[in-house]
């Protein structure tokens, strides 16, 4: 047989008007192949049996028994009946084969799939998308949301998925499309539904009625069907996270917001783009005012009498260095409040933007702080750590105390002394 580079040769040989005896010679090949090959008419060599064919049977009924049976674990078995080639030939022979059957329980594999149209107007699916890593060093969470019948994508970044952050962050998704669809297709997020069933829990039925819309939630194990999102999601996470120029959450969010409403919006579609579709889409308007729940987190206060929340720092009394305390913030309000763990209020301040890296000091905290960091100036000598200072009295007695020393006299046998002083050397 001829390789892959001689078929190529022939072939322009024989074009340049070569004659079959010419490109023998040349070639070092018999007439007969050249011909054939020119003709097409070459020789299909014929594919060995596979090593896996004496353990057909062995593997056909281990994937019987366990669809997911990893490869390793098959490896080792059949390495014991007399398989003596490498890891890498059985993985391949086991995808050449198909031998490795679709598990029906998860779906896995070539599965029938069809898409469901939307309505305009008719619903806007949510989730939560997780940074673990962020330039700034911590992580945040995404709601994203997305309209099912256009595919037009809004974000609100957040510190966490309690019931508060999705009340906050849900509004200002909503806000951001420019209203709300009839219905929210959610997966079962513990704050919206219980654990174990589709049933809303009665702070998420009030949120729902306080918009106007209705929430369904995704069947058990069936993610797919709020698709939209999740391939928005993707889509965020390839398109603009990966090369957002972005160094804090509030710069992250104010560039989202711009690829959202130009990039994102601007992609094809039939019959427009996603920014067209979408803004024919009849959204129920929003109220005036958000949901009226409130923001709860403890924080510790630092050195400097600063405790951080939403990417801001706010003051509290000097006095209450290192303790904890909880900061409440009402959506909608543009105060945040710090309670001490006694229940007292002890400050409030004009909340900043999330995320802006704000430092806001009440002028009556300043000034307690310079108090008592005047108060704990001192002038003295500092301590000499390189000093010497051996174990005193009190910790020899206490070490002596400790190995049961204490109270016994050391007696001097003289006689024992002078026959050991006198012995031969």
């Amino acid at each position: 047989m001829l390789t892959k580079e001689d078929d190529v040769e022939i072939q322009a040989l024989a074009g340049r008007g070569w004659s079959i005896s010419a490109i023998a010679r040349h070639t070092g090949r018999d007439r007969k192949t050249i011909r054939a090959y020119l003709n097409g008419k070459r020789p299909k060599r014929k594919r060995p049996p596979s090593c896996l064919e004496p353990y057909r049977d062995y593997l056909v009924a281990r994937f019987a028994d366990d669809h997911h049976v990893l490869a390793s674990v098959l490896f080792r078995e059949l390495a014991d009946l007399g398989f003596d080639r490498s890891y890498q030939t059985l993985v391949r022979e086991l995808r050449r084969l198909e031998l490795r059957p679709s598990c029906p329980a998860c779906r896995s594999g070539k599965v029938p799939t069809t898409e469901i149209p939307h309505e305009p107007g008719e619903e806007c699916q949510l989730d939560w998308w997780e940074l673990a890593d962020t330039p700034w060093g911590e992580k945040a969470y995404v709601l994203v949301g997305a309209l099912s019948h256009s595919g037009r994508l809004r974000a609100v970044f957040s510190e966490g998925q309690s019931f508060p952050h999705l009340v906050a962050a849900l509004d200002g998704v909503l806000r951001r499309l420019g209203g709300t669809a009839k219905s929210w297709r959610t997966d079962r997020m513990a704050t919206v539904v219980h654990p174990g069933t589709d049933r809303l829990r009665p702070e998420a039925a009030a949120l729902a009625k306080h918009y106007g819309a209705q929430v369904a939630v995704c069947p058990a194990y069936r993610p797919q069907r709020k698709g939209v999102v999740e391939s928005g999601i993707g889509y965020l996470a390839g398109s603009w996270w990966r090369s957002a120029p972005v160094a804090t959450q509030a710069q992250a969010q104010a560039d989202l917001d711009r690829f959202c409403a130009t990039v994102a919006d601007g992609r094809r579609r039939p019959g427009g783009t996603v920014g067209s579709l979408a803004d024919a889409e009849p959204l129920l308007s929003l109220p005036a005012s958000p949901f009226p729940a409130e923001l709860a987190v403890e924080r510790t206060v630092d050195a400097k009498a600063l405790v951080n929340f939403e990417g801001n720092r706010y003051s509290a009394p000097p006095e209450l260095l290192g303790q904890v305390v909880t900061i409440r913030a009402r959506l909608g309000e543009l105060d945040v409040e710090v309670v001490s763990a006694a229940g007292r209020k002890v400050a409030r301040h004009r909340r900043a933007p999330a995320g802006a890296r704000q430092t806001i000091r009440a002028a009556e905290h300043a000034r307690a702080l310079e108090r008592a960091v005047l108060d704990a100036f001192d002038v003295g000598r500092p301590c000499k750590r390189k000093a010497n200072r051996p174990p005193g009295e009190a910790a020899l007695a206490a070490a002596a105390q400790i190995r049961g020393e204490e109270g016994k006299e050391v007696a001097i046998d003289l006689d024992r002394y002078a026959e050991i002083a006198g012995a031969p050397r």
